[in-house]
C-alpha cells in the first residue's frame, strides 16, 4: 500500500493510505479528544469534538472521519481550534445535567476531563435543560440517559463487535434518545463494554452502583478464570473486598472486550465463602482447627492403600496447586487423578490435541470454519466476537455440526448447519456434504471442536475424527494448524500440561466415581471440583480444597477453605497454550489458605513433605519438570503427533456443554447478579418463543 505524505504541525509525516487525519496526527503525538471515535468501531463522525484546522479548507474538518491525502497541511493547536472546540463542548454542555456529584463516571470521565482541557470557563446558554426517561437494559447496566451526548458508541458496538443489534436511535435533534425501540433488555454477553465504551456517565455499572470511587480502589493486573479464555482483566479491591473488575488491553487474547459473567460475576466471591475448616460429625459440617483437619485427612490417608486414594481438579484450580496435588498423590502411590471433571475424552499426550492451535488472533487470517459440537457464544464470548470480527470481512464460511442454535441465542454471525452428530461428521469427512467443497477450498481453513463433543462415551472416536477432518483438509501445514479444541475450563490445559491424567492403571473421572459408587476407593480429593455429580461417591471420605460452598463442599467430610482466584499468585493456562499469570488482588476470607500452601501441610502431616516451602520454590520445580510453564504470556506451536482412539461412533447427537451461560462455576452460582441474569435471560427467552417482550 502506497505511502501518503502529509504535515502536521510542521512535521512532515508519511502514513500508510486509508488512515484518517486523527491517526496520522496520534502517530506525531498530537492530542486529538474524540468522544463519538473509536478504535474499533465505524466512523460515525457526530461528535464533532475532533476538530483540526486543513490549509485550504474554508472550516475546521472532522479528523476522525477525514482521510489523509497527499500534501495536506493540518494545524491541531491554533486560536481556530481551539475556538470550534470550546464551541463544540458548549454545546455538548447545554443539555447536560452536571450532576459529577452523585455519577458513578466521576473521577474517569471523559467529559470532565475534555471540559476541563479544551472547554470554556463559563457557558452563555440560560434554557432549561432537557431530560430524558430512563431505559431498562436489564440487570447489568444503569442508564441516566439525561446524560447522554448521543455519540452512538453503544449502538455500534452492539452491532459490530456483539452482534446483537438491540441498541439504536430514535428522534431527531433535541428530541434523540438513545435505547431499545421496544422495551427489553440486552441479550448479548458482551453488554457490560458498552460501560467502558460510553463517554459519560450515560451507562454505568448498575451492580456497582454508588459503591465506591475510583481513586479509592486498589489496582491489580490479572486474569479472567470463568471461561478458558484467559482475559486479561484489572481488579480493583478496597481492602479485602473486590468491588469491580475491568478488561485489560490484550491483542492477542481478549483485545479490550469481556464477557458480562467476567465483569459482573464478582459479587460472588463474597458470598457462600468458606472461611475456616470443617468436619463432618453427626452427619453435619462442623468448625474445626487447621491442625484437627489436616490431622484427620493425613490419618486418612495413611490408613489407605495408594491405589484406593484418588483426586479431581475443578474447572478453576490453578497451575500451582494442580502441580502440588499431582506431587501428593505421586507419593502415596495412587494413579487416579484427572482434571478433566466433565469426562471429556482428550488425549494428554498429544498437545496439539487439545490446544485451540489456531491461537485466538489467529482466527482472523482463516477463510473457513467448522464448529463440531461447540456454540462459542456461550463457552467463550471472546472467541465468538473474533469469529464475528473475521465473518464481517466477508470471505469467510461458517459450518456447524451439534445442536441447533436458534435465536435468541444464536450466532453472531452467518452459518450454515450440517447435522446432529457424528454421522455429519462422518459426511464431510468423506465429501459427502457440500460444505465439504468449501473447506476443500479454503486456503486456511479451521475447526472447532467443542467439550459437548467429547465429554461423551466415544468422545475419544470423536477426537480422532475430527483429526481426520483436519488432516483430509489439510488445515495443518507449514505456517498454519487449524486444529482447534476449544475449552470451557480455566484449568484444562494447564492440568493436561502437567499431566493430572491418570496413570497406569489408574481411573479417569468416571471411573473414579464408578469405584467410589462401588466401595473401591477410600479416600478422594476435591481440588474445587464442583461439577461432578457427587450422588454417585458413595461412601468414600471426601476432602473438599476449595473457597465456596457449593456441591463439593456440601458432599465433603473434611473441607480445607482454599483462595479464590483473586486472592492469590498463581497461574493458568488458556485455551490457545498461552501461559498467563494472575496476582493478589484482595486477602482470602477468614483462616482460608493458598491451595497450593494448604497441599504443602497436608503433605507434611501425611508424611509425605512436598520438596519445597514457597511459591517461588514450587515455580522452580514446576518450571523444572514442565518447560512450557517459562513462557508467560506466549504460545508456543505445538508439533502435530497421533491423538485420539479410532472406535465405534455413536449416532446420537452431539449435546451441549453450557445450558446457562451466567452459573457455570461456584463463583457465578454464588452470584446475586448473575442469578438475576439467569432468571432475566430465560424470561426473554421464553417471550421471543411467544412473541411478547420482557
Amino acid at each position: 500500500m502506497a505511502n501518503v505524505n502529509l504535515t502536521i504541525d510542521g512535521v512532515k509525516i508519511s502514513v500508510d493510505r486509508g488512515l484518517t487525519v486523527l491517526q496520522a496526527c496520534e502517530q506525531v503525538g498530537a492530542e486529538i479528544p474524540r468522544f463519538c471515535y473509536h478504535d474499533r468501531l465505524s466512523i460515525a463522525g457526530n461528535c464533532r469534538m475532533c476538530l483540526v484546522e486543513m490549509e485550504k479548507s474554508p472550516k475546521p474538518i472532522a479528523s476522525c472521519a477525514m482521510p489523509v491525502a497527499e500534501g495536506m497541511v493540518i494545524h491541531t493547536n491554533t486560536a481556530k481550534v481551539k475556538k470550534a472546540r470550546e464551541g463544540v463542548m458548549e454545546f455538548l454542555l447545554i443539555n447536560h445535567p452536571l450532576d459529577c456529584p452523585i455519577c458513578d463516571q466521576g473521577g474517569e470521565c471523559d467529559l470532565q476531563d475534555q471540559a476541563m482541557a479544551y472547554g470554556r470557563s463559563g457557558n452563555r446558554f440560560a434554557e432549561n435543560k432537557r431530560a430524558v426517561p430512563e431505559k431498562d437494559f436489564g440487570p447489568l447496566v444503569k442508564t441516566e440517559m439525561t446524560r447522554c451526548i448521543h455519540c452512538t458508541r453503544c449502538i455500534r458496538f452492539a452491532t459490530e463487535v456483539a452482534g446483537v443489534p438491540e441498541l439504536g436511535a430514535t428522534g431527531r435533534g433535541e428530541e434523540m434518545e438513545v435505547g431499545t425501540y421496544v422495551e427489553r433488555l440486552l441479550t448479548s454477553e458482551l453488554s457490560g463494554n458498552i460501560i467502558d465504551l460510553c463517554p459519560v456517565g450515560a451507562l454505568t455499572s448498575k451492580p456497582y452502583a454508588f459503591t465506591a470511587r475510583s481513586w479509592e480502589l486498589r489496582k491489580t493486573e490479572s486474569i479472567d478464570v470463568l471461561d478458558a479464555v484467559g482475559s486479561n482483566i484489572r481488579i480493583d479491591a478496597r481492602g479485602r473486598q473486590v468491588m469491580r473488575v475491568l478488561p485489560r488491553l490484550n491483542e492477542d487474547v481478549n483485545e479490550e472486550w469481556i464477557s458480562d459473567k467476567t465483569r459482573f460475576a464478582v459479587d460472588g466471591l463474597s458470598r457462600q465463602r468458606l472461611d475456616t475448616p470443617y468436619v463432618r460429625r453427626d452427619g453435619k459440617l462442623q468448625p474445626t482447627t487447621w491442625g484437627e483437619a489436616l490431622a484427620a485427612v493425613a490419618a486418612r490417608l495413611k490408613a489407605a492403600n495408594g491405589t484406593r486414594i484418588a483426586a479431581i481438579a475443578g474447572d478453576l484450580a490453578d497451575v500451582e496447586s494442580m502441580y502440588a496435588l499431582k506431587g501428593l498423590m505421586t507419593a502415596l502411590g495412587s494413579p487416579h487423578l484427572d482434571c478433566r471433571q466433565d469426562g471429556a475424552k482428550l488425549d494428554a499426550r498429544s498437545r496439539a490435541g487439545y490446544l485451540f492451535n489456531t491461537t485466538i488472533a489467529g482466527i482472523e487470517s482463516a477463510d473457513a470454519c467448522l464448529l463440531i459440537g461447540s456454540n462459542p457464544r456461550w463457552e467463550a464470548p471472546i472467541i465468538n466476537a473474533r469469529l464475528r470480527k473475521r465473518s464481517l470481512r466477508g470471505g469467510f464460511s461458517v459450518g456447524l455440526i451439534g445442536a441447533p442454535i436458534e435465536r435468541p441465542d444464536g450466532l453472531t454471525y452467518a452459518h450454515e448447519y450440517l447435522g446432529a452428530g457424528p454421522t455429519a461428521l462422518q459426511d464431510v469427512l468423506e465429501a459427502r456434504h457440500p460444505f465439504s467443497k468449501t473447506l476443500g477450498a479454503a486456503q486456511r481453513p479451521m475447526l472447532i471442536l467443542g467439550q459437548a463433543a467429547l465429554a461423551r462415551r466415544d468422545g475419544a472416536a470423536v477426537l480422532a475424527l475430527a483429526r481426520a477432518v483436519a488432516e483430509r483438509y489439510t488445515m495443518v501445514k507449514d505456517g498454519w494448524n487449524g486444529f482447534n479444541v476449544l475449552h470451557t475450563a480455566a484449568a484444562r490445559v494447564g492440568g493436561l500440561d502437567l499431566g493430572f491424567v491418570p496413570g497406569a492403571g489408574g481411573r479417569d473421572v468416571l471411573g473414579m466415581l464408578d469405584g467410589a459408587e462401588r466401595g473401591e476407593l477410600d479416600v478422594i480429593v476435591l481440588l474445587g471440583a464442583d461439577e461432578i455429580d457427587t450422588r454417585h461417591l458413595g461412601r468414600a471420605f471426601v476432602v473438599y480444597i476449595g473457597h465456596h460452598g457449593d456441591a463439593g463442599a456440601h458432599r465433603a467430610d473434611i473441607v480445607l477453605p482454599g483462595a479464590a482466584y483473586p486472592e492469590k499468585d498463581a497461574t493458568f493456562v488458556n485455551t490457545e497454550g498461552r501461559v498467563q499469570r494472575a496476582f493478589r488482588a484482595a486477602f482470602p476470607p477468614g483462616q482460608a489458605r493458598e491451595d497450593w500452601a494448604i497441599l504443602r501441610a497436608l503433605s507434611e502431616s501425611a508424611g509425605r513433605t512436598l520438596p519445597y516451602d514457597s511459591l517461588a520454590e514450587l515455580r522452580r520445580q514446576l518450571v523444572k519438570d514442565v518447560p512450557a510453564m517459562a513462557e508467560i504470556g506466549r504460545v508456543v506451536a505445538a508439533p502435530w503427533q497421533p491423538f485420539g482412539q479410532t472406535g465405534a461412533l455413536d449416532a446420537a447427537p452431539f449435546g451441549v456443554a453450557i445450558r446457562d451461560f451466567f452459573l457455570t462455576d461456584p463463583i457465578s452460582r454464588a452470584s446475586p447478579t448473575m442469578a438475576a441474569c439467569s432468571s432475566a435471560n430465560q424470561q426473554a427467552r421464553r417471550g421471543a418463543v411467544t412473541g411478547t417482550h420482557g
